[in-house]
C-alpha cells in the first residue's frame, strides 16, 4: 500500500514565507496537488468550494481562525471530519503537542520539520506505516569492554566541542578508556528530540529549554554540562532601511527563530521588550514582532526572498554566512543581551547514566578538555569545524569564516562549560512568567553535576562566578549595553499629522497603511461606545473607531475633512489593520528626538499609557501616539471576537 501522491492537500499557513517553504517541502515528498490558504477563515472556504480534499496540514498560530480552531470547525463537521489533520505548528512544547491530538489531530509535526519528517508522518496516518516502537537493547559494548556511545547533533557551531572529541579520538590524540564515540548529525532539532525521548540514541546536545521541557513530561534524561556558552547572533534583513527610530524596522513584520523552546526565543524577547515592541509568537496576547519558527539553514533565503522578514536570531555560523553574501546585517550577539549565557546543553538518558558511569565520567572531562582546545587552538578548530558540522559541503563553511566566528572576543565560549543550576533557573524563570511558556521543573533533581565535579577536580579547574565572566570579558569597563543603543531616540521619526477639534495628534508613518474618504459603516451590536462599526475595503472587513469618543471627546458633525486613517496595530494573532476617524490630516512632519518631551503625569484618573511624548513644532504642541496602546487587551478580544 502507498499513499496517493496525487491527493489533493489544503496548507494552511498564514506566513507567505513559511507557506511557500512548506509547499516546497511537499513537492520534495511528492506531493504537487496543493491547495493553500491564508488562515482557518480562508481554509472552510477552500474546503466547502473545493472537492476531494484528503489531508489538511495546519498552521496553528494564525489570525482570524487559528488552527486549533480549523481543527475544533473540522471534527465538528459530518462531511469534514474523517479527512486527516497534521498539525504543523511552531509551539514546540509538548503541552501544545498534547492539546492537539486531545483536539483530534491526526498528528503534529513541530516546526521546523524536514520533507523525512513529514513523510514518516503522513505514512503513519495513512497505514502504510507504523509508527516505529524503539526496542531498548541496550547499548553495545566491544569485546574491549567499551561501550558505543551514541550523541546526536546538529550542524552549528555550539556542537563543535563534540567535533573536536571526535576528531581527537579518530586521529588518535585521545583513547577512551571505557567508550566508543558515535555521533550523529541529524537535519534539525525534532529528530534530535525525538531520537533522546525514544532511546534511539544516549545523549545528546541539545537546547537547554527544550532539554527542561522533555525532563518536564517526565522523559528520563540528566543534564550533565553546558555545551557552551554565548554563540548566537540576531541579525536584520540587509534590504530594507535602518533608521531611527529603529523600533519601526521590525515593527508588524516576522522575526525568525529556531524553535519556540530555545534561548533565542528569550533573549530576542528581551530585546524587543526593552525597544518598547511586544515580541513573541501568535497567541493570547497582541505582539507587534511575530516569531516564526524557520529551520536554521533557510533563514538567509527567507530574507532574501521575502522583505516581510525583518530578521532572525540562530546559532553561529548561519548569522555570519548571511552576512558575509550580502543578505544581512548583524543586529547583535546573544553576549549584548546575556554574557555568558547558556545555549545548549549535553544531556544523556537515566538508564546509560545508571549503567556506564565510568563511560559519562570520562566523556565529561574529555569534552571539558575538547572546550579547552578550542579556545587556546581556534585555527585548527575551524579546520575540524568543517568537516564535522559540513562533511558534505553543503552549507558551503569555510575555515576562514569560522576562525572569524570562534576568535570574536563577544561570541561563543567553551571554556567553562559547568552546568550552573542559576543559569538554567533564570532561563525557566524568564520563559515562564515573562514569556508564559513550558513548565518549572525541580533543577536540582534534573541537573546531575558530579560528573563536571569530578572533570574540573581531575583537570584542576575553577567555576567562574557570572561575574568573573563579565570582568574577563569587558576588562572591567562598563559598556554600553545594546538595549541602550536602541533605546536612544526612538520617538525620532516621521508622524502623520491629524486634527481632533483643537488638538493636534502625531502617528508613526510607517504604522499608516492609508488615508480614505468616510464610507459606509456598518454597525456591530454590544461593542464599546468608540467603536463605529467595521467597513469593506477592497473585500476586507476592517473596524473603524471614532478617535474622538475613544479619547472622551464630544462626537462631532462630519465634514469634507473628516476622513479614516487605516492603521496596522497589534493583533491577538499578529498585526491588523483598524481604521480610525479623525477630524482631517494636515501634514506629515520629521520630528527629532530633543523636540519631545514626555507626557504630564496626569494622575492615576487618566491613561496616558498610549502617548509617547509631547511634541514642541512650530504648528503648536502635538501628541504622539502609540497606536498599539489606543486599545486595551480586553477590547481587542472584544474586537477580535466580533469581527
Amino acid at each position: 500500500m502507498t499513499v496517493d501522491l496525487m491527493m489533493k492537500i489544503l496548507l494552511v499557513e498564514d506566513a507567505a514565507t513559511m507557506r511557500k517553504m512548506e509547499a516546497r517541502i511537499l513537492n520534495q515528498v511528492g506531493f504537487e496537488n496543493i491547495v493553500e490558504a491564508a488562515d482557518g477563515r480562508e481554509a472552510v472556504e477552500k474546503l466547502q468550494s473545493e472537492d476531494n480534499i484528503g489531508l489538511i496540514i495546519s498552521d496553528w498560530a494564525m489570525p482570524n481562525m487559528d488552527g486549533y480552531e480549523l481543527l475544533t470547525w473540522v471534527r465538528g463537521e459530518e462531511q469534514f471530519k474523517e479527512i486527516p489533520f497534521i498539525m504543523a505548528t511552531g509551539h514546540g512544547d509538548k503541552a501544545y503537542v498534547a492539546k492537539a491530538k486531545e483536539g483530534g489531530a491526526s498528528g503534529v509535526v513541530a516546526k521546523p520539520f524536514t520533507a523525512d519528517e513529514l513523510k514518516v508522518l503522513i505514512d503513519e496516518i495513512f497505514g502504510v506505516k507504523q509508527a516505529e516502537v524503539k526496542k531498548d537493547e541496550g547499548p553495545k559494548v566491544s569485546t574491549q569492554g567499551k561501550v558505543r556511545l551514541k550523541m546526536a547533533h546538529i550542524q552549528i557551531t555550539d556542537h563543535l566541542p563534540l567535533g573536536v572529541l571526535r576528531d581527537q579520538v579518530e586521529s588518535g590524540a585521545k583513547s577512551p578508556a571505557s567508550f566508543d564515540i558515535e555521533t550523529q548529525c541529524m537535519a534539525g532539532w525534532n529528530p534530535v528530540l525525538k531520537a533522546l525521548e525514544n532511546g534511539e540514541v544516549d545523549g545528546a546536545l541539545v537546547l537547554a529549554p527544550t532539554a527542561m521541557d522533555l525532563y518536564s513530561y517526565e522523559v528520563p534524561i540528566k543534564l550533565v554540562l553546558f555545551a557552551h556558552r554565548n554563540g548566537s547572533i540576531a541579525v536584520r534583513n540587509a534590504s530594507g532601511t535602518y533608521s531611527k527610530p529603529y523600533q519601526q524596522f521590525f515593527k508588524h513584520k516576522s522575526f525568525l527563530i529556531p524553535h519556540k523552546m530555545s534561548v533565542h526565543n528569550m533573549l530576542a524577547h528581551m530585546y524587543f521588550s526593552q525597544m518598547g515592541l511586544r515580541p513573541g509568537v501568535a497567541g493570547k496576547e497582541a505582539v507587534n514582532v511575530l516569531f516564526d519558527v524557520a529551520p536554521p539553514i533557510t533563514m538567509p533565503e527567507s530574507l532574501k526572498e521575502n522583505p516581510e522578514v525583518s530578521g532572525f536570531m540562530v546559532a553561529e555560523p548561519i548569522g555570519s554566512r548571511a552576512i558575509a553574501a550580502g543578505v544581512a546585517e548583524r543586529q547583535f550577539l546573544s553576549s549584548e543581551i546575556w554574557d555568558g549565557h547558556p545555549c545548549c546543553v549535553v544531556v544523556f538518558r537515566d538508564d546509560f547514566i545508571s549503567s556506564y558511569p565510568e563511560a559519562v565520567q570520562e566523556f565529561t572531562t574529555m569534552l571539558v578538555e575538547a572546550g579547552l582546545f578550542i579556545r587556546d587552538n581556534v585555527d585548527q578548530a575551524a579546520d575540524i569545524a568543517v568537516k564535522f558540522l559540513d562533511p558534505q559541503g553543503t552549507l558551503g563553511l569555510e575555515a576562514n569564516l569560522l576562525r572569524n566566528v570562534l576568535s570574536d572576543p563577544d561570541g561563543i565560549t567553551t571554556d567553562d562549560l559547568y552546568p550552573e543550576i542559576a543559569d538554567l533557573d533564570t532561563i525557566q524563570r524568564y520563559m515562564t512568567s515573562k514569556m508564559e511558556i513550558g513548565r518549572t521543573i525541580d533543577l536540582d533533581r534534573f541537573v546531575d553535576t558530579r560528573f563536571a565535579d569530578e572533570a574540573y577536580r581531575q583537570l584542576s579547574l575553577s567555576r567562574k562566578s557570572g561575574q568573573e565572566r563579565q570582568v574577563a570579558s569587558d576588562g572591567g569597563q562598563q559598556k554600553q549595553t545594546v538595549f541602550e543603543q536602541v533605546a536612544q531616540s526612538t520617538r525620532e521619526g516621521k508622524y502623520l499629522i491629524f486634527q481632533l477639534a483643537d488638538e493636534k495628534y502625531g502617528v508613526g508613518v510607517l504604522d499608516v497603511r492609508e488615508i480614505i474618504g468616510l464610507m459606509e459603516i456598518t454597525e456591530l451590536p454590544n461593542m464599546p461606545s468608540f467603536f463605529e462599526g467595521v467597513i469593506n475595503l477592497r473585500d476586507k472587513v476592517i473596524p473603524v473607531l471614532d478617535m474622538r469618543a475613544k479619547f472622551g471627546m464630544e462626537r462631532a458633525e462630519h465634514t469634507d475633512r473628516t476622513c479614516i486613517i487605516v492603521v496596522e496595530i497589534s493583533g491577538l494573532k499578529g498585526s491588523t489593520l483598524m481604521g480610525v476617524v479623525v477630524d482631517g490630516v494636515s501634514e506629515v512632519a520629521n520630528i527629532k528626538e530633543e523636540e519631545v518631551e514626555d507626557a504630564p503625569v496626569f494622575g492615576g484618573s487618566v491613561d496616558t499609557s498610549f502617548i509617547l511624548g509631547m511634541a514642541k513644532l512650530q504648528i503648536g504642541v502635538t501628541i504622539l501616539l502609540d497606536i498599539d496602546r489606543i486599545l486595551h487587551t480586553s477590547e481587542m478580544v472584544q474586537l477580535s471576537g466580533a469581527i
